[in-house]
């Protein structure tokens, strides 16, 4: 019972995109418009103090490095392995170290990877211009060892429980075959981040239904690339993107829309700790149309300065059901732009936010990142 009521409250997101947009049909009115003025009446108080983090200033003092190199054969020594996995196991459980892990450039890292919460302050680094790929193809129906399917939780390609993590110039992919349309438990994520203060330079998210299982914590998204099919920016964290290109693949047909539906279930509305807060950003599809959000409680995001392609329409995805929401808020802009917003404004779905309004929302500041953020690792020459 409880997995079943996290997993409807997690259905927050971008529904082909996910933005994260706000109400069911049978919810009252103005309900963004509150979480938008908690917010702007929160501004300036940061969780952190504006100071660093103590146990973060800590763990960078003392930072190890590690190669990952399939082709080396030292066997751990000297803190050189062939796999990822094999090198997170040997990071101490509760180590208050900075792990780094050098990741050969252009290497195709195929496995399964793992940082449980006892694994913090671990960073994957590679090149950019030529990045590490880290790659498997298990689905929310590949059965376990135990014989029962994974379902998303357990099928992402990488999963990091642990608090503190940093990837730089990474890919995060799941290569399995993209599901037919109305086929069910296709969620193929290819990372799934639960650890609290996660930052992700320069890396690349590749996958189908819930490409980005973005489950829970303050996560930073700076110059990344997201591609997915369906709900494949997911999940109930509290995190901004900055600059991040997000990329609708599916090339499917895409069901005709339906009637709005009163929703038979309610969900408990999202804390003041989560919502998404897109800045700068890009939205286009290569594929089908992009639905904006899933029409679920606790669901939010505000765009600024963003970019929206002509594949974004006014429609609202329902528990499976393609809506036209008749009225309420869906989600915030400023100062966005593209075709696609045209015909969102049109059909008045998002607030148009006061410069006052939107201040919350634009720096780390929505993030409490100040205490946390770090710069990305320096390239190797």
């Amino acid at each position: 019972m409880a997995m079943r009521k996290e997993t409807l409250f997690l259905s927050l997101i971008l529904g082909l995109l996910v933005l994260g947009s706000l109400p069911a049909p049978s919810r009252q009115e103005g309900d963004f418009d509150k979480w938008v003025a908690l917010e702007q009446a929160n501004a300036g108080k940061d969780v952190g103090g504006g100071k660093k983090d103590p146990k973060l200033t800590s763990a960078e003092a003392s930072t190890v490095s590690n190669g990952i190199d399939p082709t080396n054969n030292f066997g751990g020594k000297n803190g050189y392995y062939k796999t990822i996995s094999e090198s997170i196991a040997n990071i101490p459980d509760d180590s208050t170290k900075r792990y780094v892990l050098d990741l050969k450039p252009g290497t195709v890292f195929r496995e399964k990877v793992f940082l449980k919460k006892s694994k913090p302050f671990v960073t994957f680094k590679s090149d950019p211009s030529n990045p590490a790929i880290i790659v498997w193809n298990d689905t929310a129906t590949t059965l376990g060892k135990d014989g029962k399917p994974l379902g998303t939780v357990g099928s992402a390609t990488v999963t990091v429980e642990s608090d503190y993590f940093m990837a730089y110039g990474v890919i995060f992919k799941n290569d399995a075959p993209l599901p037919k349309p109305g086929a069910k438990k296709g969620q193929a994520p290819a990372l799934r981040v639960m650890g609290t203060k996660a930052a992700f330079y320069n890396c690349t998210i590749i996958g189908g239904q819930v490409a980005l299982y973005d489950q829970k914590g303050l996560h930073y998204f700076k110059d990344c690339v997201i591609k997915g099919t369906i709900d494949f920016i997911f999940g109930f964290a509290r995190s901004l993107y900055e600059a991040c290109s997000i990329v609708s693949i599916n090339k499917d047909i895409v069901p005709k829309p339906a009637e709005p539906q009163a929703s038979k279930t309610t969900v408990a509305a999202a804390g003041a700790e989560s919502g998404f807060s897109f800045k700068n950003c890009t939205i286009k599809g290569e594929g089908q149309k992009i639905y904006l959000g899933r029409v679920l409680e606790g669901s939010r995001a505000v765009y600024s300065y963003t970019e929206m392609g002509m594949e974004v329409v006014p429609i609202i995805l329902d528990r499976g059901n393609i809506n036209y929401p008749k009225s309420g808020t869906y989600y915030g802009n400023f100062k966005c732009a593209g075709p696609g917003l045209d015909a969102v404004k049109k059909d008045k779905l998002a607030l148009d936010l006061t410069d006052a309004q939107v201040k919350p929302f634009l720096g780390t500041n929505f993030i409490s990142g100040e205490s946390w953020i770090l710069p990305p690792p320096k390239k190797d020459k």
